[in-house]
């Protein structure tokens, strides 16, 4: 199993509430025995950095997961507020429109009586992320399910949506607006906060407004993930089984993904496979490359600002970003790739 990921954001729960929320979503009669302990039928999935989840038995055997949104007194950056919702729908999106796999949600509980947050349960995925698997499997096998990565991210970017922005709404007539509304949430986030980016916020809105032009390009609204990296496709078998954390999900550009970074910022991953497995060739247009560099400036500025949200006490994702970010800065400040 994953280390247990330490973030002010995990809204982590005692074993007896974890009991109250079995016996909500599934009955009295499928509680564990309390003769069991607090050992065994429970343990904390260390996978994620912003919502907590759990894995539990069931007193039939069953295993299940639950989720829960963070803590009612815990500021989060603008975009992540109601993340659970945006998961849920984006869930109930792809069941109805594709055959990507996504897990079976059993329950929801919005009620807060039993939690601070909303919560839902859902059925247990086995197997192991992809993220994790890397370090071991063989390239070949490696360059197969990252392949597969791509190719889920074209089902679910196949999706076409009523407008730019939130699954719920309200959403945006073009592009440009909802994406310069991302950088500018993330850009007042920092600032309310006084997160040090390296990057004076007037610099982002200037580059934005020099490289806008290249979002009107985009005017089909499609359902992006973008949050697809390695770590959210589980594997089991050798076989993708599932992706899961949608809770970052809306209406906009497909080149915004994940698989896509790697083009214009090498050390988010190669995207060789991905690309192939997606059907994308790899070559961008000279507009392409601009607004892919504005995903990648919007992007490092999100990994900046979140570790003060999320209390970080470790440097290393602030200190890399950064740097990062700085490249990404100056590439789009002096017109170059």
């Amino acid at each position: 199993m994953l280390p247990v990921t330490a973030s002010i954001t995990k809204n982590r729960q005692t074993p007896a509430t974890l009991r109250a929320m079995l016996a909500r979503a599934y009955g009295p009669d499928q509680v564990p025995d309390e003769r069991d302990g607090d050992e065994g039928w429970w343990s904390e999935l260390g996978h994620g950095w912003f919502n907590v989840a759990y894995r539990l038995r069931l007193r039939d055997g069953r295993e299940v997961v639950a989720k829960i949104a963070p803590p009612a007194d815990v500021e989060v950056m603008t975009y992540e507020r109601g993340a659970m919702g945006i998961e849920l729908a984006t869930i109930a999106l792809l069941r109805e429109r594709t055959e990507v796999p996504v897990p079976e949600v059993h329950h929801v509980d919005t009620t807060h009586d039993l939690v601070d947050a909303d919560w839902f349960t859902m059925a247990l995925v086995e197997g192991e992320d992809l993220g994790e698997l890397s370090t071991t499997l063989l390239p070949a096998e490696l360059d197969r399910l990252d392949a597969v990565r791509g190719d889920l991210t074209r089902r679910i970017n196949e999706v076409r949506g009523p407008w730019f922005g939130p699954l719920a709404g309200p959403g945006e007539r073009t592009w440009r607006a909802t994406f310069t509304r991302l950088v500018e949430d993330v850009l007042r986030d920092g600032e309310r906060r006084a997160v040090d980016t390296g990057v004076e916020p007037d610099e982002v809105r200037a580059l934005l407004r020099a490289h806008g032009g290249t979002l009107e390009e985009v005017t089909e609204p499609r359902l992006v993930e973008w949050d697809l990296w390695p770590p959210n496709v589980m594997v089991h078998d050798g076989e993708v089984v599932a992706v899961i954390d949608h809770e970052r999900a809306f209406y906009g550009d497909p080149l915004v993904e994940a698989g896509f970074c790697g083009i214009t910022t090498p050390e988010l991953g190669d995207p060789a496979a991905f690309l192939r497995g997606y059907g994308h060739p790899g070559v961008l247009t000279d507009t392409e490359l601009r607004r892919r560099q504005l995903y990648s400036l919007h992007l490092l500025l999100v990994m900046v600002v979140e570790t003060v949200y999320r209390g970080h006490t470790d440097p290393t994702q602030y200190d890399w970003a950064r740097a990062r970010l700085a490249e990404v800065v100056a590439a789009l400040r002096d017109g170059r790739p």
